[in-house]
């Protein structure tokens, strides 16, 4: 009967890591690997939604005025404010714990295909392609 029962008690155990796994989530306010911006992270419709919340340098060097999206390629877009700038449009469930769908680069005014996916909970991994060619970096969580 001993057996039965620590038999019983590890696939409890099993089963709820496996629960507490497929239950970890992308929401909450991420910090960029750089350090230099936190980014909010929210469920948006089906899929998520991002948009900075922070940023390490919010004033424009040049100006003293808060930081815009003045690398944005159209011209009515470049005065709005860096925070509160949405990140992610069309980020779409792809997986467990990843997502797909397109990322916006503030740093040159570009839109890139996209994937993200929770590598931890408290890690996530952030990928932009154009083409064939990608890049990534891992954001860690800023709080809960």
């Amino acid at each position: 009967m001993t057996s039965r029962f620590a038999a019983l008690i590890v696939l409890l155990a099993a089963l709820l890591g496996a629960t507490n796994a497929h239950a970890q989530n992308a929401d909450g306010t991420w910090l960029t690997q750089a350090g230099d911006a936190r980014v909010k992270i929210s469920k948006c419709g089906g899929g998520i939604c991002g948009h900075i919340v922070w940023l390490r340098e919010p004033y424009d060097t040049s100006t003293g005025q808060p930081a815009t999206d003045s690398k944005n390629p159209n011209p009515a877009l470049t005065r709005r404010p860096m925070i509160g700038l949405p990140l992610f449009s069309g980020m779409e469930p792809a997986g467990p714990n990843k997502w797909a769908g397109q990322i916006y680069n503030a740093d040159d005014g570009s839109t890139y295909a996209s994937s993200i996916s929770l590598s931890g909970a408290d890690s996530l991994r952030v990928e932009g392609c154009v083409g064939a060619l990608c890049g990534g970096e891992t954001w860690t969580r800023a709080g809960r």
